[in-house]
C-alpha cells in the first residue's frame, strides 16, 4: 500500500515537473545532475543521422535548437502544452523553425517513412511500450534509427553525488534496466535484456553504447529499423 502511495506521488510529482511547473524544469534538471543534464543529451548528437530528425518528448527545446544547430531538418513532438511554448520561444528566439506539433507519441501525426532519426531523451516508460515503438517504427525510413537516452550518471563518490544518486533510485530512476552497477558505472548487461526484447519485437536491432564525459558517463540505445520494409524503402530512396 505504501509503496503504490510513492509511486503515484513521484509520478504525480513528475507530472507537475513537466506540466503546470513546467517552468521549474531546466533548474531542476540542472540541480539533478550537477550541471551535467545538456551534456547528456547532447551525447546522443553523433548517433543522429539525417537530413530529417523527429524528437519525441521535446520538452524545453534545448535539443532541438542542438538539432538546427547541426543543420538537420527538425521537427519536435510534445504533449505538453507548457514545453511546447517554451521550445517554440527558445527557436524563435534562435532564429530557427519552429516545426512542432502538440500529439501523443503513440499517434504521431506524419506519414510514414518520413524521419532518419527519431530522438528521445529522458523518457519515462512509454517509451517501451508497444504502441510508441510501432507508431516511430512506422515514421522511420528503412534503416533509419530511434536514438534514446534513458539515463546519466555522475561518476564521482563524494557524499553529495551520492546524495543524487540516491534521489535517483528513491524515485525509480535507477530501477529496473536504468540501474547501475556500482562496481563498473554500468548498468549490467543483464538489466538491458527486457528493453532488447521490446525493441526486437518491433522490429528493431539495438546497439548500446556508454560515453564517458568528464564528471558523468550516459548511455545511449541505438535501434536500427530493419529494412526489410517496403514501404520505408520506397520513401527513403526518393
Amino acid at each position: 500500500m505504501l509503496r503504490k502511495l510513492w509511486i503515484f506521488l513521484v509520478r504525480l510529482g513528475f507530472r507537475l515537473l513537466y506540466y503546470e511547473m513546467a517552468w521549474t524544469y531546466d533548474l531542476v534538471s540542472r540541480l539533478v545532475s550537477l550541471g551535467e543534464w545538456r551534456r547528456w543529451q547532447q551525447a546522443a548528437l553523433p548517433f543522429v543521422q539525417g537530413p530529417t530528425v523527429l524528437e519525441i518528448g521535446h520538452g524545453p527545446g534545448h535539443m532541438l535548437a542542438a538539432l538546427n544547430n547541426a543543420q538537420f531538418e527538425v521537427f519536435g513532438v510534445d504533449l505538453s502544452p507548457q514545453m511546447g511554448r517554451q521550445a517554440r520561444q527558445r527557436l524563435r528566439q534562435n532564429g530557427q523553425p519552429a516545426n512542432l506539433a502538440r500529439a501523443k507519441v503513440q499517434e504521431l501525426p506524419f506519414e510514414t517513412a518520413v524521419f532518419h532519426t527519431v530522438l528521445s531523451t529522458f523518457p519515462t516508460e512509454y517509451i517501451v511500450a508497444a504502441e510508441t515503438l510501432a507508431a516511430v517504427h512506422r515514421v522511420l525510413v528503412a534503416n533509419g534509427r530511434l536514438v534514446v537516452v534513458p539515463e546519466g550518471h555522475l561518476t564521482g563518490h563524494g557524499l553529495l553525488h551520492r546524495l543524487i544518486d540516491w534521489l535517483f533510485r528513491i524515485t525509480g530512476q535507477r530501477d529496473g534496466a536504468f540501474s547501475v552497477d556500482e562496481a563498473q558505472n554500468w548498468p549490467h548487461p543483464d538489466l538491458w535484456e527486457p528493453f532488447r526484447q521490446r525493441f526486437a519485437a518491433a522490429g528493431f536491432q539495438v546497439n548500446i553504447e556508454q560515453v564517458q564525459l568528464k564528471r558523468s558517463a550516459v548511455t545511449i540505445f541505438i535501434a536500427t529499423k530493419s529494412s526489410n520494409d517496403p514501404a520505408s524503402e520506397a520513401n527513403s530512396q526518393t
